[in-house]
């Protein structure tokens, strides 16, 4: 059976949907995570499959291939069935695995509150955020993170266990559940020297990330500045950084000419969408961001994973992983 075909089922079951997240469904993706761990593993991709070999041989998890006894090799790693077939002397080589700490920055600020179809951005976020903390703690990763709003951050030290990742989840649930009832508009920050923003978020999660690690960072990226880009650049020159951006099809181009509904959850509005130059204009704002974002990551050397609102999330990040192979 096709890949494809063998995905949809996973897709249409697992596909996060709606202005907001429930708890549940963010413990789903552990399933739909196999999936990903799956393609990543005939990948091997870094970074996503979680198995982050170094470069030494020794002995470690994974064997490596069969290769003739040299003087200095360690007799015990000989294997005798080979030997005895070749009338040589061969030693099983081994590629060790190291640990990589995985850390899932999470966007869940006012602009992330926005959709037209399928589910909201913080709702894909919080999707994205679930399947990569379920693929480090299947992998025996360590997984922490931090989730942000537009009041408040709270950062969750990586640590190799099920209750960090259930931790972090929980906190994006809530997070997420703020955002319905703008409750979030009226709280006092937790932290005086909050600042609202990316640039606020990566210089706290420059002090959970320690060198070697593996960073998802996963928003809209509205409000990347040059402090931002500046963090960013500190934090890809010794760990490995992936930017998940996550848009909505509205942004990029306005529906057909006509009146539309719009609200925020408060108030109602109309949106007219006859004007030709207006709607030229619109589709030019979103490709020029669009550019500029994708340069700036370009020369710092840090991927981005594009993900629509309308897409099956799953499906996105598997053609990602393919296409980057």
């Amino acid at each position: 059976m096709p890949a494809a075909m063998q995905l949809a089922p996973i897709q249409s079951r697992y596909q996060c949907k709606g202005a907001v997240v429930e708890l549940e469904d963010l413990l789903l993706q552990r399933y739909a995570a196999r999936s990903l761990e799956y393609v990543a593993h005939t990948r091997s991709i870094a970074g996503i499959s979680g198995l982050h070999l170094s470069k030494m041989r020794g002995r470690g998890i994974d064997f490596e291939e069969f290769r003739p006894y040299q003087q200095g090799d360690d007799i015990r790693l000989i294997d005798w069935r080979v030997t005895a077939r070749t009338s040589r002397p061969f030693t099983k080589v081994f590629r060790e695995e190291r640990e990589r700490p995985v850390i899932v920055a999470v966007d869940q600020t006012s602009n992330m509150f926005f959709g037209s179809q399928v589910a909201f951005k913080s709702v894909i976020a919080a999707q994205v955020a679930a399947l990569f903390c379920w693929l480090a703690i299947d992998n025996g990763d360590r997984v922490g993170g931090l989730v942000y709003s537009d009041k408040n951050a709270n950062l969750v030290r990586p640590r190799r266990s099920r209750r960090s990742a259930l931790h972090l989840l929980n906190l994006v649930y809530q997070y997420n559940q703020r955002l319905q009832d703008h409750s979030d508009s009226d709280e006092t920050p937790l932290d005086p020297g909050f600042e609202p923003g990316l640039a606020y978020a990566l210089g706290q999660i420059r002090r959970i990330t320690k060198p070697g690690s593996t960073l998802y960072i996963v928003s809209d990226f509205a409000t990347l500045d040059e402090r931002a880009l500046q963090y960013l650049y500190q934090l890809s020159r010794h760990n490995n950084v992936i930017c998940v951006f996550i848009s909505d099809p509205l942004e990029e181009v306005l529906p057909l000419p006509g009146y539309y509904s719009i609200t925020d959850g408060r108030r109602r509005g109309a949106l007219n969408t006859f004007n030709g130059r207006i709607r030229e204009r619109y589709e030019e704002q979103f490709r020029e961001r669009m550019e500029s974002i994708t340069s700036e990551l370009d020369q710092l050397q840090v991927p981005m994973i594009r993900l629509k609102t309308n897409q099956p999330t799953v499906e996105q990040i598997r053609q990602w992983i393919v296409q980057n192979s």
